[in-house]
């Protein structure tokens, strides 16, 4: 596991930002699930570059700091105490919002920033488990205490409560949904690349992975797709950072 961490002033010399990156290396995996949903099939091979992904989704404060430099609107529960403590994950975010924040972070540390493809995401959650239905194995969330122990949760927990996977990724599977890079085809993997495959055919939805507080079932399987309109702002939807690979960024 490599770590770094991005640690320079914002531009108007206000607070510096603290950014934990994850380097994740470059790897070839089997994609989806032959046991899921029609749009985890079917499993293909497919190769990731190298990229560095944040080892948390971005937090309240992370959040802030760009609202205040930038001037963009807090989120909508910004006032809301189930959701506004500074080290729980950002929600009620759209995809816009998201990928605003991305850019100013690469403005402001000169790193090239942007929301993870599905097939980062993926990779990044199997660490080495191919085939496996969830990020330690094909054991059901609901036998793992962690998971029992928070069951009832009324919101997101904060970030990097509970161990990282051996990359050292905290919270990837579960907690809050997470805006990715794709536009969402539930046929995509019919007709995806074999090389850091990532959808840019517009649709109505963009894509997200993880599960979520307010699901019955928190924690999303490994393959497990889902999808939002990018203009929704739910308070089950937040973002993590990647410094960007060599993939063609969305217009």
């Amino acid at each position: 596991m490599n770590t770094a961490l991005i640690n320079s002033a914002a531009s108007d010399g206000r607070m510096p930002l603290a950014i934990d990156l994850v380097e994740i290396p470059a790897g070839e995996f089997l994609m989806g699930c032959e046991t899921g949903r029609a749009d985890e099939n079917p499993v293909h091979p497919v190769y990731v570059d190298a990229f560095a992904m944040g080892s948390t989704a971005v937090t309240n404060q992370q959040y802030r700091l760009f609202a205040e430099v930038t001037g963009e609107a807090l989120p909508p529960v910004v006032n809301d105490a189930g959701f506004n403590h500074p080290s729980q994950p950002v929600v009620a975010v759209t995809w816009f919002m998201a990928m605003a924040y991305c850019s100013w972070l690469s403005h402001e540390t000169g790193y090239s920033f942007r929301l993870p493809t599905e097939a980062e995401w993926e990779w990044a959650i199997r660490d080495g488990r191919e085939k496996a239905l969830y990020a330690w194995g094909d054991d059901p969330p609901e036998t793992l205490e962690r998971y029992r122990a928070g069951w009832q949760d009324p919101g997101p927990h904060a970030v990097a409560l509970h161990p990282p996977n051996r990359l050292g990724l905290y919270d990837l599977g579960d907690n809050v949904h997470e805006w990715c890079l794709d536009w969402y085809d539930p046929a995509y993997y019919h007709r995806a690349p074999w090389r850091n495959p990532v959808n840019l055919d517009a649709t109505a939805r963009r894509a997200s992975r993880g599960g979520a507080w307010r699901h019955q079932v928190k924690v999303s399987r490994c393959a497990a797709r889902s999808s939002l309109s990018p203009e929704f702002a739910y308070t089950d939807y937040g973002f993590r950072v990647v410094r960007a690979c060599a993939v063609r960024l969305a217009e």
